[in-house]
């Protein structure tokens, strides 16, 4: 009940330490929240260590068991309390209320004189407060179950049973994803070795069984004349009729349309669940078409969640508005999982809103800091001092500048680049100095590592380190000194490195220029200034790295970025471009990545057993097959593929090397960090490079802070951390780190998707040149560039006949009635904001040309 607890109406509560203990073993997220509403003045909750009080502290008797002894041991603590607070002035007498969802613990409890309820019934005694009600987690499922008492669902397997039949390898234990496009369809990832990462797929209701996306679970296989093939259907559940059984058996038929053999994969149904792994839900009610109901579904934003039952009599004003929903449990004989409001965000399509509910979903930590993280902050005024400097060179003399995109504020690298007098040319790379303001283990620094990643939405930042350094005192503004981390490398003209060296260092910046200055001042004939001669003498030397890579194998990928202009007042997007590169933009990036290489190199020598890494794993061959029909050409290596991206030019069709570029982005794998001593393949696909880290970008990137941490070790400008040389550790943050990047990564495109229905919004009907992406059995995916949008054009609408759709999987094509879609076809769409669904407000495309 722990959001009723959180609720502001309830104050003055002693937590127990048996109870805090008990909490603690059971769920980590809940004992969080307890621990931080007790830590709130104003809630008044009190913990109580009645483990350690002479008069509350009781021993288990000879066969009691410890759950009946730490029954006792409440009673006790709750007695105890009663007798002490009489003691106080008549006036003031406090009673004392124990509240217990344990039958028999308030049986007891009662029997021994103790005013004792359960939260229900404490909870409904409130009525000043209503609302309350709403918050109740639904406790057992007895009681609370559908009339029908049709039984949907087969029963799970009990925990200890379902472990022996793990050990035994009768079942297999997984992750359970659902599918976002087939509510009646889901993968469960088998947890092993990472070479026989199998997947097994699992359709329909009954075999699903109540497992929730990301839940563990335990499945057993089927026979294999009882095996599947992925659908390629789309279905969405929009079923308002919640027992409809008949109709879901209809719909799972879909499923099961011929298939060649080749196509079957490893089948199961789930048995049981071995952790369920919920969290609050946001989404909107879907109020019941009942008058005065007080049951009502809830839809959450997440297609892969199912809808969940509550109660609320206060659906008229949920209505439209966005809100939280906690899930309780899923009796079997209830088609859809049961579960409570929480909170109420606002209003659906709110930008506010909209923007809460995308923190939310890709559970971004958005809070603000608290004071206790912003108390480990510099002291302001504030300068560096002789300590600072004990270990740090002084490169003030240099000519530094950064170059970044307009309006940044977090600066965090710069460069220069000077003739030398041996005719070689000195190149340095400066990165912001944030290790020396986050020290390890204190509590800003653990709130980094928590966050793990700045996240740009469209329009806000969410910082992963106070503002006063993001922007300020890290941020290599110009024309103030700044702490520094410099990479310098001595290079011949032909870019090839003499020599490299790392040291601390601090800089004064020269110029904070845009990509557009700085191309402009390379550019410029008139200009030969300091600044404009050391731009020149980086661009010059990037081209040959950049050539270089390319020669080695690295690809460069497009994916169609977009960017909005708002409106300065309303906040608006008014207008949408796709992202132009200049030459600049390059330059930088070379810097940048030939950095990370160096330091990559010099903490693996120093630390073999734990550097922290990058690693980008090749594609298995499989993920090209949707490459490899389209453009009828084969790529096993990063080189052979990139060569062949080069070639595929087609002098009708320009765009088709773009395309190609994207959807070969899509077939990659997820970058990863990774600890050194954990792991045996390094190699960095996308950037064919053997070894690789992430160095260049500590003001937003915690993985970059650590690797500073190593680096200043391993030049002996810094001690060592004990934490640092843990290698289980490292490999727990890195898998926190390589989650937050995934999360930031949706969520920054979740943004834009937004922003882009707010820019159709006001625009109406619009119609764009388009291509073909993908081919499905009953819609295809489309990419408009001037948009760089993306989005499912279906043939099948709602009142109108369904026409003649004819796929085949091996060309790809669908065949409309008499019209034949390829990918790559280019065709005509329109674009319209279809806002009948208020939760999922989507962009329509239709087809208009060739016209079908």
């Amino acid at each position: 009940q722990i959001d009723i607890l959180e609720d502001p109406v309830i104050k003055n509560v002693i937590v127990l330490q048996t109870v805090l203990q008990e909490v603690r073993n059971r769920s980590a997220p809940v004992y969080k929240r307890i621990r931080d509403v007790i830590q709130n003045p104003e809630k008044h909750f009190y913990s109580f260590t009645n483990e350690h009080h002479r008069e509350t502290y009781i021993e288990q008797k000879q066969g009691e068991s410890s759950n009946d002894r730490n029954d006792r041991a409440i009673r006790v603590a709750v007695k105890w309390y009663n007798e002490h607070l009489k003691k106080i002035e008549d006036e003031e007498k406090i009673q004392v209320i124990f509240l217990t969802n344990d039958r028999i613990n308030k049986e007891k409890a009662l029997e021994e004189g103790i005013t004792a309820y359960t939260c229900e019934e404490y909870i409904k005694s409130l009525v000043a407060n209503p609302d309350l009600v709403d918050r109740l987690a639904c406790v057992s499922d007895e009681g609370k179950e559908i009339e029908s008492g049709k039984i949907f669902f087969p029963e799970h397997i009990p925990l200890s049973k379902l472990q022996q039949g793990i050990k035994s390898g009768i079942y297999l234990q997984g992750t359970y994803r659902a599918s976002r496009d087939n509510y009646l369809e889901a993968t469960v990832w088998v947890h092993g070795d990472a070479e026989e990462n199998k997947e097994i797929i699992i359709q329909g209701m009954k075999h699903l069984n109540r497992a929730v996306h990301e839940d563990i679970v335990a499945v057993e296989l089927l026979a294999r004349d009882e095996w599947v093939a992925p659908s390629s259907v789309v279905l969405h559940d929009d079923g308002q009729n919640e027992d409809d059984i008949e109709n879901e058996e209809e719909k799972e038929n879909i499923l099961k349309t011929s298939v060649n053999k080749d196509m079957l994969r490893p089948t199961g149904k789930v048995v049981g669940i071995i952790k369920r792994n919920w969290r609050p839900f946001c989404g909107m009610l879907s109020k019941s078409q009942i008058k005065e109901a007080r049951r009502h579904l809830f839809t959450p934003a997440d297609r892969r969640i199912p809808r969940i039952r509550i109660e609320t009599r206060q659906a008229d004003t949920l209505e439209g508005q966005r809100i939280i929903v906690a899930i309780d449990g899923w009796p079997r004989n209830s088609r859809y999982p049961n579960g409570h409001f929480v909170k109420n965000l606002g209003s659906a399509g709110d930008k506010e809103t909209e923007t809460e509910v995308l923190l939310l979903e890709h559970d971004v930590p958005h809070q603000a800091f608290s004071q206790n993280v912003l108390s480990f902050l510099p002291k302001m005024p504030w300068s560096i001092t002789e300590q600072d400097m004990k270990y740090r060179e002084d490169l003030r003399h240099l000519c530094i500048s950064s170059v970044d995109p307009p309006g940044c504020t977090d600066i965090d690298d710069a460069l220069h680049c000077r003739e030398l007098e041996n005719g070689n040319i000195e190149v340095g790379v400066h990165i912001a100095d944030v290790s020396h303001f986050i020290r390890p283990g204190n509590a800003l620094d653990e709130e980094s590592a928590k966050r793990g990643t700045t996240v740009y939405l469209c329009e806000k930042r969410i910082d992963m380190v106070p503002e006063l350094l993001s922007s300020n005192l890290c941020s290599l503004r110009c024309n103030v000194d700044r702490l520094a981390f410099s990479c310098i490398w001595e290079m011949n003209h032909k870019a090839e490195i003499v020599k490299t060296r790392f040291t601390k260092s601090i800089i004064n910046s020269k110029a904070s220029l845009t990509y557009a200055e700085a191309q402009m001042r390379i550019d410029s004939a008139t200009m030969n200034d300091d600044i404009t001669i050391s731009l020149r003498g980086l661009n010059k030397l990037a081209k040959i790295l950049k050539k270089k890579r390319i020669d080695n194998g690295a690809l460069t990928l497009s994916s169609p970025e977009v960017r909005f202009h708002m409106d300065s007042e309303t906040h608006d997007p008014i207008d949408l471009q796709t992202k132009e590169l200049k030459e600049t933009n390059s330059m930088v990036e070379e810097f940048m990545l030939l950095a990370n290489v160096s330091v990559a190199q010099k903490i693996y020598d120093e630390f073999p057993e734990f550097a922290l890494l990058r690693k980008h794993p090749a594609p298995p061959p499989s993920n090209y097959d949707i490459l490899v029909k389209a453009a009828k050409s084969k790529a096993n290596s990063a080189k052979a593929l990139a060569e062949s991206l080069d070639k595929a030019e087609s002098p009708t069709f320009p765009y088709l090397n773009t395309l190609l570029r994207i959807l070969t982005t899509r077939c990659m794998m997820q970058a990863v960090y990774f600890c050194s001593g954990m792991d045996n393949d390094f190699h960095h696909y996308g950037l064919a490079s053997p070894i690789y880290t992430h160095f260049t970008s500590p003001i937003r990137r915690y993985a970059d802070i650590i690797v500073h941490r190593l680096l200043a070790v391993a030049i002996g400008a810094d001690s060592t951390y004990p934490e640092l040389t843990d290698k289980h550790k490292l490999a727990e943050l890195c898998k926190n780190l390589n989650y937050r990047h995934k999360m930031a990564q949706y969520a920054q495109r979740a943004s834009v998707a937004f922003h882009t229905q707010l820019f159709f919004k006001s625009k109406g009907v619009v119609n764009e040149d388009a291509y073909i992406l993908f081919v499905r059995k009953n819609a295809v995916v489309v990419l408009i560039p001037k948009y760089g949008l993306e989005g499912t054009v279906f043939f099948e609408e709602k009142d109108k006949p369904t026409p003649r759709l004819d796929y085949n999987h091996e060309v790809p094509s669908l065949t409309v009635e008499d019209t034949t879609l390829h990918v790559f076809d280019q065709v005509k769409v329109n674009i319209m904001l279809d806002a009948s669904n208020i939760q999922h407000q989507k962009i329509r495309m239709v087809l208009v040309e060739p016209k079908v």
